[in-house]
């Protein structure tokens, strides 16, 4: 598509609460301390924060708190005002309600109107996918400014009464690998000094006959005692599956840019846990570039987790460095990247 660069203005996110490591975990939850070495070895995360207080169970922030904090410190940091923003795309598997939209309630909340929303329901590849979005909107001229999201929390899924060792294991692993956060970027048509030019986007669903990795379960008033599993995961084929799709990835990245493996300057890798991005990280096998990862001690946070890694790779670029960003969604299969110069 022709049309004007688009440029990464600014980058803001939200934690909500101090840190919970693996050892708090144990303890709220009366496990072994053999748990606690499970999570050590066989997840690698060591810490995540929670919107739910685990002492009291109060829900101390929403999804709409969050992603407002991660915008207004985008905004911030851009130095724009939240009326400057004609677009907003947002990307999240754990909106507050089904309706209305959670972007629109951030929306509300940043004091914007009269510009279009999107909300894309979807796992770990929605942020890149919010991206695409936006990015193919502002690459057709029609609008200057978009304000790009990725938020998920667990909170809602959270029951303090129950006890780990009665539930499956495919529920225990999604207890321990994820927390909660938002993350937000501020696109732009006109550069500004020290921005990063986005230079290609993309997502693609690959999940023909294939079973879901990860189903999260929604329920209503008329089928809430239904028996059915709130959540599980097939941990051994995202832990099959998921490396191999990430070399895709960033074989069609460069095979779209005529890049070089020597090329790229830093690298972003899917944050699933500490031990698994670690291991993708391996695989990916690019000596020459930074890591950039921050799952172990963030956790992971889904559709925010691409922005913390902004956040961390966006002050180190210096001119005509090259980041590659890989993410894959697990519950339907679904390839995403993108591709940053700083110019």
């Amino acid at each position: 598509m022709n049309g004007p660069e688009v440029h990464i203005r600014s980058v803001g996110t939200a934690l909500p609460g101090p840190p919970v490591d693996n050892a708090a975990l144990t303890h709220r939850f009366h496990m072994s301390p053999v748990w606690e070495q499970w999570i050590d070895t066989f997840i690698g995360t060591r810490t995540r924060h929670f919107s739910l207080d685990l002492e009291t169970g109060e829900l101390r922030y929403t999804l709409t708190d969050l992603g407002e904090a991660a915008s207004r410190r985008a905004l911030t940091n851009a130095g724009l005002a939240a009326g400057e923003v004609d677009l907003m795309v947002m990307g999240t598997s754990t909106p507050d309600r089904l309706m209305p939209a959670t972007i629109n309630m951030i929306a509300e909340r940043l004091g914007i109107d009269g510009v279009p929303t999107y909300q894309l329901q979807s796992g770990c590849s929605g942020a890149v996918q919010a991206l695409d979005v936006a990015h193919q909107m502002l690459r057709s001229g029609r609008y200057r400014t978009a304000l790009v999201l990725g938020a998920d929390s667990c909170a809602k899924h959270t029951d303090l009464n129950v006890n780990p060792n009665d539930l499956p294991t495919a529920e225990q692993v999604n207890g321990v690998l994820f927390g909660d956060g938002a993350g937000a970027l501020v696109l732009s048509t006109e550069p500004a000094p020290g921005s990063v030019v986005v230079r290609h986007v993309f997502h693609r669903l690959v999940g023909l006959n294939r079973a879901p990795g990860q189903i999260v379960e929604w329920f209503g008033r008329g089928d809430r005692d239904s028996g059915r599993q709130p959540l599980s995961e097939d941990y051994k084929a995202i832990e099959e599956s998921v490396p191999k799709m990430a070399v895709h990835i960033l074989n069609e990245l460069l095979d779209e840019l005529d890049w070089s493996e020597g090329d790229i300057d830093y690298l972003l890798p899917p944050q699933l846990s500490g031990r698994m991005t670690a291991h993708i990280a391996e695989i990916l096998d690019l000596p020459g570039a930074r890591e950039i990862t921050c799952v172990v001690e963030t956790g992971n946070t889904g559709n925010a987790l691409p922005f913390f890694q902004l956040e961390a790779a966006l002050p180190q670029l210096t001119e005509g460095d090259r980041a590659l960003g890989i993410a894959v969604e697990s519950s339907k299969w679904i390839k995403a990247g993108f591709a940053l110069e700083k110019s």
